[in-house]
């Protein structure tokens, strides 16, 4: 199965390290945090303690702060994470070698969002993680989702709202994991994509963001990140 590599955190803010890809098109503009300088202090205090390479005490709710205001920070962070991560594979994950967008053979996700599309189609990985990520940006880019200002109300169904973006980002992961693995590591980019995602399980258990049978794709590998608890 997968492993996990011990890994120093380091590489996390080393966005650098990443290769461009051919495909500039998947490379949005980085969001940056949400609701102004308290947004930024946040997201100072994430870069901090994933510094000191404690991925547990980065994903903790600092002490006083408001957890929607977290929440937000760090669902902008993911999304960019994400975006930067599956980034690298736009040459490879394309309709050809990816006509649908799959998790292994067992699990295969189609496409709604509710709004455009009701009922759910089946599109290559490619299209679903542009329409996922256009998805996102859109909630991202609402502030009565996601408010700017300091103080600014969060919508009463905040939680709601992130647990459906998390559970789709999860998605990305697991075709990563399961389609483009091999790819990754002769990229040289597997200790960086299983700290991102050691990362990204470890804030979504801190906070219950995704259900337990929407991460079987990769149970095993989470199993491995929850158990040295």
């Amino acid at each position: 199965g997968l492993h996990l590599n011990k890994v120093k955190s380091k590489s996390l803010s080393n966005h650098e390290s990443l290769r461009s890809g051919q495909n500039q098109r998947t490379f949005r503009p980085k969001k940056s945090a949400p609701s102004g300088s308290k947004g930024a202090q946040l997201k100072k205090h994430i870069d901090a303690t994933l510094g000191s390479g404690n991925l547990r005490e980065a994903v903790r709710l600092p002490l006083g702060e408001d957890l929607n205001e977290w929440l937000a920070v760090n669902t902008v962070d993911f999304f960019n994470q994400v975006n930067l991560l599956y980034g690298t594979l736009t040459e490879f994950c394309t309709p050809e070698n990816c006509p649908t967008m799959t998790a292994g053979p067992k699990y295969e996700y189609r496409w709604a969002d509710g709004v455009q599309i009701k009922k759910p189609i089946e599109v290559s990985a490619p299209k679903y993680v542009e329409y996922l990520m256009d998805w996102i940006e859109s909630q991202l880019d609402d502030e009565s989702i996601f408010p700017q200002k300091l103080g600014a109300p969060f919508p009463p169904n905040f939680k709601e709202v992130v647990k459906t973006i998390f559970k789709r980002l999860f998605r990305v992961y697991a075709h990563i994991y399961h389609s483009h693995f091999q790819k990754i590591v002769s990229l040289k980019e597997e200790a960086h994509l299983n700290t991102c995602f050691k990362h990204f399980i470890l804030f979504t258990c801190e906070f219950g963001l995704i259900d337990k049978k929407e991460l079987a794709p990769l149970q095993e590998l989470i199993d491995s990140i929850i158990v040295p608890y």
